[in-house]
């Protein structure tokens, strides 16, 4: 019975320190911010970890220097920059935490190694894609199980390593 409550013990404070990284990082990327400013220095922009940008500055100089259409444009390229700068930085600290062969970037964007066809919605799919998915075969069962054999044989030698430690 000890030995258990030892084993659950020490899976809680794993999850505990997890959690505690989790926090960590997740204070780290709200401190994230990109921030760029136009050649002319006319415009400023800020933009935070998440892509939003945060503050807009234009100098007077800004409306007197460019036509509207080309401080639009010029406002558009400077959030840009600012928000490679964020994405950057989003990055560096994604990086801390992934494994080494993880592409931080493609965490960020949600789709990891997925291609368009595989995330799109349903609706946005082409008939012929939305065939291919529904002809493929659904799992059998005894693949369900062997999962599950291995996930549990993975978790047991886990847990051995650690009370051998």
């Amino acid at each position: 019975m000890d030995d258990h409550r030892a084993q659950v013990e020490e899976l809680l404070a794993d999850y505990r320190r997890s959690r505690e990284q989790l926090a960590s990082v997740q204070r780290e990327l709200a401190a994230v911010a990109g921030r760029a400013s136009s050649p002319d220095g006319t415009v400023t922009a800020t933009v935070g970890a998440r892509g939003e940008l945060t503050a807009l500055e234009l100098s007077e100089l800004a409306y007197r220097r460019h036509r509207p259409e080309q401080l639009a444009d010029l406002v558009v390229r400077t959030v840009a920059a600012a928000a490679a700068q964020a994405a950057e930085g989003t990055y560096q600290v994604l990086s801390t935490v992934l494994p080494a062969a993880a592409d931080p970037a493609a965490l960020v964007a949600g789709t990891a190694d997925l291609k368009p066809d595989e995330y799109a919605p349903p609706e946005d799919r082409t008939a012929e894609d939305r065939t291919a998915v529904d002809r493929q075969p659904a799992r059998r069962r005894a693949d369900d199980d062997e999962d599950n054999e291995q996930r549990e044989s993975w978790l047991d030698s886990e847990l051995i390593n650690r009370r051998v430690r």
